[in-house]
């Protein structure tokens, strides 16, 4: 960067909540609304530490298994999505539950089913153990197996190396997917790929807006907490994509000082489950340390909303008062 001490922001659009994530949100605020607290919520509805803490407040009880809410009360499913298995233990405990699961990740259990039907070996790309990928595998796990990057692609077994797809977590790096599809390709020249992409476009558009900025960047900051993959893939796009140095904080208050000496650009983004208001903290932040207005880099526009669930959307309906 040339030495102008004109101190500026460049600000990523879009960034922060995605439809999925603002549906899902939605969904238990007016499931407060309408059966009142408590709401239980089967893992955080989504990956935002503030978003939980929030929902806390107002009544929302979290739980990681649905064998610790009561019997017979209200549950939510969260926007990561869950197994069949789950979906079953909660009926035979006869709870009540609002599947707030993002379409785009229902979709892919679709895709699941229908290979897994046609007796293929799947393929699913993804982080062990996140709960997106624990509920698509859930789908057909006689069928799938997980594999989380390029590396581990030779480790691979499959029954009919001809009868092989692949499907993904919604939230990976775009680039890092291709990577590890191409790495299959050459093992398996007739993998059958999904009818569609399966990251999600939000995710998409924001690792594309952070990749059009970074190159500007001495430092780029990513608004989002440390189990949130999309916020965490957002860092390592911009650092792929020339930033200096790039950072992941849940809050403003996180940011050190001591990241802004030496720097004259600053990027500003947010992962998909973040409120902007978080974003505006950090600018109000920036702005303190001679950071001039931010910049919007848009390289996309969305407008995309998703209805809420179809067991919520009838008890509104019904509902003379929310009518």
């Amino acid at each position: 960067m040339t030495a102008t001490n004109r101190r500026r922001v460049l600000l990523a659009k879009p960034r922060g909540y995605c439809a999925g994530v603002d549906r899902a949100i939605i969904t238990v605020e007016k499931a407060l609304e309408q059966y009142g607290a408590p709401i239980y919520v089967r893992k955080q509805i989504v990956h935002n530490t503030h978003v939980v803490r929030r929902l806390e407040d107002r009544g929302v009880i979290f739980v990681e298994n649905t064998n610790e809410v009561p019997e017979g009360a209200i549950v939510v499913f969260s926007a990561h999505g869950v197994s069949p298995m789950v979906h079953e233990e909660a009926q035979r405990r006869q709870l009540k539950t609002i599947d707030a699961t993002c379409p785009l990740v229902t979709k892919v259990h679709k895709e699941a089913k229908r290979f897994a039907s046609k007796d293929r070996d799947i393929i699913l790309i993804g982080h062990t153990g996140h709960e997106e990928v624990e509920g698509t595998s859930g789908e057909a796990p006689e069928h799938i197996q997980v594999v989380e990057s390029p590396d581990e692609v030779d480790k691979v077994e499959v029954r009919d190396p001809d009868n092989v797809s692949w499907l993904s977590q919604t939230t990976l790096s775009v680039d890092e997917t291709n990577q590890t599809v191409n790495a299959l390709r050459e093992r398996f020249p007739n993998l059958l790929d999904p009818p569609s992409d399966d990251i999600c476009y939000a995710t998409s558009n924001r690792q594309d807006a952070v990749k059009e900025m970074s190159a500007r960047c001495d430092l780029v900051l990513v608004v989002g907490s440390d189990n949130s993959s999309n916020s965490v893939r957002l860092v390592e796009v911009a650092l792929e994509a020339g930033a200096t140095a790039a950072h992941l904080i849940d809050e403003a208050s996180l940011m050190e000082e001591s990241w802004l000496n030496g720097v004259e650009t600053v990027g500003v983004t947010s992962g998909a489950s973040v409120p902007d208001m978080l974003v505006q903290e950090l600018l109000d932040r920036l702005t303190e340390h001679g950071f001039g207005e931010a910049e919007e880099v848009e390289t996309a526009e969305e407008n995309l909303t998703f209805s809420l669930p179809k067991e919520l959307r009838q008890d509104l309906r019904n509902d003379p008062v929310s009518g």
